[in-house]
């Protein structure tokens, strides 16, 4: 019996799919742009902070190829993947709602303010992998390959308007008349309220894909897979080390890649409110409570926006530019704009100008976020997309980790706590990512008529 072809979705329909994303990219933004000043805010020092990111990768290194595992296993009547954005959707509402009242709630639990929004952190964190991971894999269940870097960069577009939202909803809060600064060792009143709202927001997204998404029957997804006639055993856990001993020779080029383009976002995402404090508003290292600290904050989440705004329009951009230069040319090319942008915050010292900087990381964020599925969805088996997936995820999270374990430290000893000089690190990384790509990740089969009968074949 041949193999069917799945059929083209329509754009609505890719955007219906990828919908979620929009909700789950805003609460990530505000974990990215706010959880160091949260905690600075609860009491952590500089060279601590790193420490309690390592929250988010952990969790991600654990969670994502369960969750792709029991994902590729699971057949219910809600479907396939759709069952684990709901129930990451509402955990994750909860860790928002809780994270920034870690210090009214440490006050009637009688705990440590620390550990407290530590464990909020994790919940968050968690439930982001939980909901994350299954929408990677539902670009390679419902969409035929030729239409793979179109879903990712949909997806892409709607991460971008999340993050920008969420980066930039605390800023807008305060324009509107809404406190930025709190109590010593409570968080601001428009933080506060920004996660609120991203918690909103979130579950709308995510109820919004499930109603108008439709996954495929168990019948209908064993007709597209290349092995359907093969005898199918029954699934248990330890497949899953199976498939990690076992993952292609693109993944693992491709992952030296993501270490070192990983590490560079880490970094950003870590020390940025810290760098700008020190470098650019000139304050002390040990400043956490005071106005221009959270200007900084402000400041920090702002320009975040910003790289993911960027990224949206490049993100339309990156299939046009892959069609003349290819998908591994575009992605270098993009991570080393990334890299240039983190060096350029070192030598840019009006806050003005830092726009400058984010425009290269959004052309980096918007290809990272694309360009390394497209090039891997060729590679994976059909019925493994879910764990392949999630073990990718290794390649996200390991440096992160690194960098959590080793980052406060060389801040703190090396660098005398002026983060600046890390992020500068994290720059070189970048470009050494780029250089890398070149290297190591071979050429797209996809012919340039290939790319542009992939833009043609989408259609509203």
């Amino acid at each position: 019996m041949a193999k069917k072809i799945k059929p083209n979705l329509s754009m609505l329909q890719i955007i219906n799919m990828s919908m979620g994303f929009l909700g789950i990219q805003m609460a990530f933004g505000l974990q990215n742009g706010n959880a160091s000043r949260i905690l600075a805010n609860f009491g952590a020092d500089v060279h601590e902070l790193s420490w309690f990111w390592l929250v988010a990768p952990i969790t991600g290194l654990i969670v994502q190829p369960i969750i792709g595992h029991m994902g590729d296993n699971t057949w219910s009547p809600f479907g396939r993947r759709k069952p684990y954005f709901l129930i990451g959707a509402v955990l994750c509402a909860v860790g928002l709602v809780m994270l920034p009242n870690a210090a009214s709630a440490t006050q009637m639990m009688a705990a440590n303010v620390l550990l407290l929004a530590v464990i909020f952190l994790a919940i968050m964190d968690a439930s982001i992998n939980v909901a994350m991971e299954p929408f990677r894999a539902l670009v390679g269940d419902m969409l035929p390959k030729h239409q793979a870097t179109i879903g990712f960069s949909v997806q892409t577009i709607l991460i971008g308007i999340g993050a920008v939202i969420g980066s930039d909803l605390p800023n807008w809060l305060t324009n509107w008349g809404i406190s930025n600064v709190a109590q010593k060792g409570f968080v601001a009143d428009n933080v506060i309220y920004s996660f609120y709202i991203g918690a909103a927001v979130l579950i709308v997204s995510i109820l919004y894909t499930i109603m108008t998404t439709k996954e495929y029957s168990p019948e209908e997804f064993s007709s597209f897979e290349d092995d359907h006639d093969e005898v199918k055993q029954s699934p248990k856990f330890s497949d899953i080390f199976k498939d990690f001993g076992n993952i292609p020779s693109q993944m693992k080029k491709l992952g030296i890649v993501q270490f070192f383009s990983w590490f560079a976002l880490f970094t950003m995402w870590v020390f940025t409110t810290s760098a700008l404090a020190t470098h650019h508003f000139g304050l002390s290292p040990n400043d956490t409570h005071s106005a221009e600290f959270n200007k900084a904050g402000d400041l920090t989440g702002s320009l975040f926006g910003s790289y993911n705004f960027y990224a949206i329009f490049f993100a339309f951009a990156l299939t046009p530019i892959a069609r003349f230069i290819g998908k591994k040319q575009t992605h270098a090319l993009a991570l080393a704009c990334g890299g240039l942008g983190l060096i350029s915050m070192y030598f840019i010292k009006d806050v003005n100008s830092l726009w400058i900087s984010m425009v290269g990381l959004g052309f980096a964020w918007a290809s990272i976020l694309a360009m390394p599925y497209a090039m891997l969805i060729d590679s994976i088996p059909q019925k493994k997309m879910g764990v392949y997936m999630g073990i990718f995820n290794f390649f996200i999270v390991i440096p992160q980790i690194l960098n959590g374990i080793f980052g406060g430290p060389i801040v703190s000893g090396i660098f005398g706590k002026m983060a600046i000089d890390y992020i500068v690190v994290g720059g070189i990384c970048m470009l050494l990512g780029a250089v890398l790509t070149m290297i190591f990740i071979k050429s797209e089969n996809n012919t340039p008529k290939e790319i542009e009968e992939e833009i043609q074949q989408v259609h509203f």
